[in-house]
């Protein structure tokens, strides 16, 4: 019988990908919250809490771990070992991609959990928002953009974000059906020209995967939860750990609970 991702609960995703299964999350586990992983060392835990706090967009922390502790509150799995994929800084540069941070980990690390849009992509459909990537089976497009994040401490970056191709006629319901999200990145914050956010090539994303725009159809643009890690990389922390970008933490939590009136 053929796999069908979206069936699976939290707890068989993230044994697939303990097994070793590497693939975007994007559709998978249909009905529960998936998050953005970023973990650094207990003394710059605070610069991050508030680097979150000044940058709610892109930054809406759902939970943050104990110092050391591989598990979160919405997350009853194994932070080192359920996520797809995982990338492992060092002053700021990218030292590895694995499926596994086990030997990586450390006793001072705290994890954070940040929201992601992959969240309200069910509910997109359900309003009748078609998802190009999802359509293609591959990554989500995420960009650099030219518009810096509030700085906090030792952390300083730009703002990252996530672009789904919507038909004119739908942007409207995209905007009205994500708004109701905030705790999930929320409402786009650019609808059009990507050369207004400093994106030169729609072709060409920093992270993910291009897809097509065709016509009839604007560029919509959501802030994105890879935005800590662009910090790490403009910040040069001595050390971090965080997802690979589109390889989310399938979460225990419901799309519901971050579901706004």
């Amino acid at each position: 019988m053929e796999l069908d991702p979206a069936r699976l609960t939290p707890r068989e995703a993230r044994a697939l990908f303990q097994g070793g299964l590497v693939t975007p999350t994007s559709g998978w586990a249909a009905g529960w919250a998936q998050a953005n992983l970023i973990a650094l060392p207990r003394d710059r835990a605070y610069d991050f809490l508030v680097f979150a706090q000044r940058n709610p967009r892109p930054c809406p922390v759902l939970a943050v771990t104990e110092p050391g502790a591989p598990f979160a509150s919405i997350f009853d799995g194994d932070l080192r070992t359920d996520l797809p994929a995982y990338r492992v800084y060092r002053d700021g540069e990218q030292v590895a991609e694995v499926t596994d941070v086990t030997s990586y980990w450390r006793d001072d690390l705290v994890g954070f959990l940040i929201g992601c849009s992959f969240t309200f992509e069910a509910a997109l459909l359900e309003a009748g928002v078609p998802i190009r990537h999802i359509e293609a089976g591959t990554n989500v497009p995420m960009y650099l953009t030219d518009r810096p994040c509030v700085p906090a401490g030792e952390l300083s970056g730009p703002l990252v974000v996530s672009m789904r191709p919507i038909p004119a006629q739908l942007v409207p319901v995209a905007v009205r059906v994500t708004s109701r999200y905030p705790a999930v990145h929320g409402a786009p914050v650019h609808v059009g020209d990507p050369a207004a956010l400093g994106i030169a090539d729609l072709g060409t994303p920093d992270f993910g995967d291009p897809v097509e725009v065709r016509d009839g159809e604007l560029p919509v643009f959501w802030a994105c939860g890879v935005t800590p890690q662009a910090a790490v990389m403009r910040s040069r922390p001595p050390f971090a750990i965080g997802h690979a970008p589109g390889h989310m933490a399938i979460t225990d939590a419901r799309d519901s609970a971050y579901l706004v009136p």
